[in-house]
């Protein structure tokens, strides 16, 4: 790409304040030689504001955006409607990427994809592993088709509200049949109960400081909350327990690799990267 002038990406949110990517992209250009400007947008929560921040920003040269909450499923109709989807974004229902291609938006899904990548550099074994995700909203419907893809033998998926549990692994295997291929399993998350390989919370509740309720009969190896941040009730449960744990740092540091991938063709090295911090 001609580097003449500094390409332009941004990252749309409601709020966005508090994002990081604008520093972890800044660090991946300079890993990449590449010059860039990154910004925080602001947008009205509606859908038709959302738009036209997207429209405009393509309009005005931009090369690629990433979609942050509460936008990602508003994301993902734009591109359904008038342009076009990955397939981790399809089986997602959300969008975290936007680019164009041959002319029209593309919308990709990189955040489950940046899960496995942060799990296996952690070292922790996905082949043939039993697998439990706490949540059933947005953030565990994008992650169950690339831990699948990893080789995870079993998923099972705990919610509060069991009913929503159900209707995602429903979801789930209408949208895929790869998903379909191992048949997962709901149920309500106080009944979640045995020993797995690896625990996910994929929910939102630790950042208030709350524990989910759960057994005390419920163990694994590795327990990784997708939240980061601060000390997290969830990690420090499992860690009690004898568990190596994680925060998700790492899966955002992932993701935004992978949308930088797709939007420079460049792959960063993210062990550097930790290393310089």
């Amino acid at each position: 790409m001609s580097q003449s002038s500094p390409q332009h990406f941004i990252v749309i949110g409601n709020p966005i304040a508090h994002s990081k990517s604008p520093e972890i992209h800044q660090q991946f250009a300079k890993q990449a030689q590449l010059q860039i400007r990154y910004n925080r947008q602001y947008c009205p929560d509606d859908a038709a504001s959302f738009i036209d921040v997207v429209e405009a920003f393509f309009n005005g040269g931009g090369v690629g955006a990433n979609v942050t909450v509460p936008f990602k499923q508003v994301a993902y109709q734009l591109c359904a409607e008038r342009g076009q989807l990955s397939t981790h974004a399809q089986v997602a229902g959300a969008v975290n990427t936007l680019m164009l291609k041959e002319g029209k938006i593309y919308g990709d899904n990189t955040d489950g994809q940046g899960l496995v990548n942060h799990l296996l550099s952690l070292g922790w074994p996905l082949q043939g592993a039993k697998v439990a995700i706490l949540g059933a909203g947005g953030a565990s419907r994008g992650v169950a088709l690339p831990l699948i893809e990893a080789g995870i033998k079993q998923l099972t998926i705990a919610n509060r509200t069991v009913e929503k549990a159900q209707a995602l692994v429903q979801q789930l295997g209408t949208a895929s049949p790869i998903i379909d291929s191992i048949q997962p399993t709901y149920c309500a998350l106080e009944q979640l109960e045995g020993d797995f390989d690896i625990i996910i919370n994929a929910t939102s509740i630790g950042l208030s400081g709350d524990m989910l309720p759960l057994k005390d009969s419920l163990n694994c190896h590795y327990a990784y909350d997708m939240m980061y941040g601060r000390e997290l009730p969830f990690l420090t449960h499992f860690s009690d327990k004898g568990a190596e744990v994680s925060p998700g740092y790492g899966m955002l540091i992932g993701q935004a690799a992978l949308s930088f991938k797709l939007w420079t063709g460049t792959s960063v090295d993210l062990n550097a990267l930790n290393e310089a911090q």
